[in-house]
């Protein structure tokens, strides 16, 4: 697929949800560079971190919302968005370009967004999936070959949107900001477009 992005330099600042400036954010940011001075290896890092280390809201049955950078890090839980705000954030106080991506995915009943995340490396964009792993679900960073949590092989499963954000998708944010529980949400109200 080929991803829709403007000039790689839009995607290095921040807002109030990608929370490039935010002291948590560049300390982890800071930390895994001096481990990682390669931009490739830096950010296959940060992937990891976020990948492993910050739970998915569904998979550890946590109904806390969170939405910025910063909260998804000191709470240590996020759906796919979430996370995905906090990996564009590390990403970009790395110095990497990064933006917010989004699948269409369906359950049979409806569709729904999932979020993902675009880096700028090696001349060129690559999706990476920071959603976290469990039985089912392999997500890895890859350059050239994408290994999402869910790949798209069947149309009747979703579709992939293009599009390569500089900003999160209004409607993500005010559906979690609207939202008392992300296990609720995601029963009843994930957005289907972004």
């Amino acid at each position: 697929m080929q991803l829709v992005a403007g000039e790689p330099t839009q995607y290095l600042g921040g807002d109030t949800v990608v929370e490039v400036d935010h002291r948590a954010v560049r300390a982890l940011a800071g930390e895994l560079r001096a481990a990682h001075p390669d931009d490739v290896d830096f950010t296959r890092a940060a992937f990891a971190w976020v990948r492993d280390r910050i739970r998915h809201s569904v998979d550890a049955q946590d109904p806390r919302i969170t939405v910025t950078a910063s909260e998804v890090l000191s709470a240590g839980v996020g759906l796919c968005y979430a996370k995905s705000h906090l990996l564009v954030a590390v990403a970009r106080a790395g110095g990497v370009p990064a933006g917010l991506c989004y699948q269409q995915l369906t359950d049979g009943r409806r569709p729904f967004l999932h979020g993902l995340v675009a880096v700028y490396l090696a001349g060129g964009w690559h999706r990476q999936d920071p959603r976290g792993n469990r039985t089912g679900i392999d997500a890895q960073f890859r350059l050239g070959r994408e290994q999402l949590a869910y790949p798209l092989t069947d149309r009747s499963a979703g579709r992939d949107l293009p599009d390569v954000h500089v900003r999160p998708s209004r409607n993500v944010i005010a559906a979690l900001r609207g939202a008392r529980d992300a296990l609720e949400l995601c029963r009843t109200g994930l957005p289907a477009t972004p």
